[in-house]
């Protein structure tokens, strides 16, 4: 099985696209915020200190953040492959990333660039609907990801509400702050022949072409 780096802009699909694989093929699933949340709370002083960053609206430290990353894909459950959602957001991560992969013996994969037109990054963005209790995503302009029941989660029974900068402002700045970014990673792993660019439309052609991309690399 091949590991899997997923980017994307925000509304692309990609944490719908990962749990998708993840049940299907038996990929762990790591959401870098769930990673950076579960530590925050574990007690010990790595978390404090994650804690006093991100109250500071300040990003955690990046040794801190690549522990964090070498540690979870150390897991049991990472050796038969696993999805890399929130990581590595620039080129020091990924150089950083691609150390601890030598140093774990691990293969890099494949790297998922889902491509989505941007009038619809705002759509899927501004009908987000999030739990308050485990981060779990609807939308309520698609069918597919909407709620059993309105305004509660279908895991946990939390409730769900939309977050406060999910206005069409904020959501301009975030598409443009995360292109900006992440085009020169794009290059990276361009120039490294593992890059693969999906279109992000329909969940299930998405699916399909990734699938394919997989069984391409497992042959």
């Amino acid at each position: 099985m091949k590991n899997i780096i997923l980017l994307a802009v925000q509304g692309a699909g990609k944490g719908s696209l990962a749990r998708v694989l993840s049940d299907k093929y038996g990929y762990a699933n790591i959401s870098m915020g769930e990673v950076m949340r579960n530590a925050r709370n574990d007690g010990t002083q790595r978390a404090k200190t994650i804690a006093e960053y991100q109250d500071r609206g300040e990003l955690v430290p990046f040794d801190i953040t690549l522990d964090l990353i070498k540690e979870r894909i150390s897991q049991p459950d990472c050796e038969n492959g696993y999805i890399l959602d929130g990581f590595p957001r620039d080129l020091a991560q990924a150089e950083a990333y691609k150390k601890i992969l030598k140093d774990l013996n691990k293969d890099i994969g494949v790297v998922i660039n889902l491509t989505i037109p941007e009038e619809l990054i705002y759509q899927r963005l501004a009908g987000r609907r999030t739990c308050k209790n485990c981060g779990k995503t609807y939308n309520i302009y698609s069918e597919k990801f909407l709620p059993k029941q309105e305004g509660v989660c279908d895991v946990c029974h939390g409730e769900l509400y939309q977050r406060s900068d999910d206005t069409e402002e904020a959501i301009k700045k975030r598409v443009e702050t995360y292109f900006h970014v992440t085009t020169a990673l794009i290059d990276y792993y361009k120039k490294q022949g593992v890059l693969y660019e999906v279109p992000s439309i329909d969940i299930d052609e998405t699916t399909a072409e990734v699938e394919k991309i997989l069984g391409e690399h497992n042959d």
